[in-house]
């Protein structure tokens, strides 16, 4: 379970301050996986980037019994001058996973033969996608945080990400963040729907879509 209660965000800007979340207070559930839906710009990776404890809320708090994802492919936390492996080694003891385990499944995950053992700054972008996209998959978290689903590689790749992503959900919750109403209909059963810093939470997914379609002006 995870319950964020009056949680908001202020940015400071040139021209004044910008509210992005405004007093949300939302329990999401354990298991299932939630649709966080919503215009560009309307604040859902400020808000996933709150509940993964990667951004301090302006005032509110979040409440969470188990443990939470960082967002799913984030690569920005890699340490250029280590290689793949350690990377995935140092992330494995920061999450008190095990780390052989975590080695082993991140090298035979992201396929990327002996540069799993050279320093991450010669990576390709695409690369990087792999290599972010086979940590979040190596630790076994009670929700993952998805800001859209990566689609790295070829479609065989693509393919094998969709299916071990598909696996984890089948034991652990997931809050998603897509403008594909295909992924979303495929992965989450319950949406919730930002507009003008507000938040709606529906029980059901084709509610959420239908009241995210109206908002969008979509016929």
């Amino acid at each position: 379970m995870i319950h964020l209660e009056n949680l908001t965000k202020i940015f400071h800007t040139a021209y004044g301050p910008k509210i992005a979340v405004d007093e949300v207070t939302l329990t999401i559930s354990t298991g299932g996986s939630l649709a966080l839906l919503g215009r560009n710009g309307a604040g859902k990776s400020t808000l996933l980037q709150m509940i993964s404890g990667a951004m301090e809320p302006t005032y509110g708090r979040i409440l969470s019994d188990g443990t939470i994802s960082w967002p799913v492919g984030f690569a920005g936390a890699f340490h250029p001058d280590l290689t793949g492996a350690q990377n995935a080694r140092f992330i494995a003891r920061v999450y008190g996973a095990e780390t052989n385990e975590m080695i082993e499944f991140v090298q035979d995950f992201c396929e990327l033969g002996n540069n799993f053992f050279l320093p991450v700054r010669n990576y390709s972008s695409g690369m990087r996608a792999r290599l972010a996209f086979g940590v979040s998959m190596a630790v076994p978290f009670d929700t993952y945080l998805i800001d859209e689903v990566a689609a790295v590689g070829d479609a065989r790749f693509r393919e094998k990400s969709n299916a071990v992503l598909k696996s984890r959900l089948e034991t652990s919750s997931a809050v998603v963040v897509s403008h594909s109403m295909g992924i979303v209909r495929e992965i989450c059963d319950k949406g919730a729907v930002l507009e003008n810093c507000k938040i709606t939470l529906f029980d059901n997914i084709e509610d959420a879509i239908t009241q995210h379609e109206q908002y969008m002006g979509v016929k």
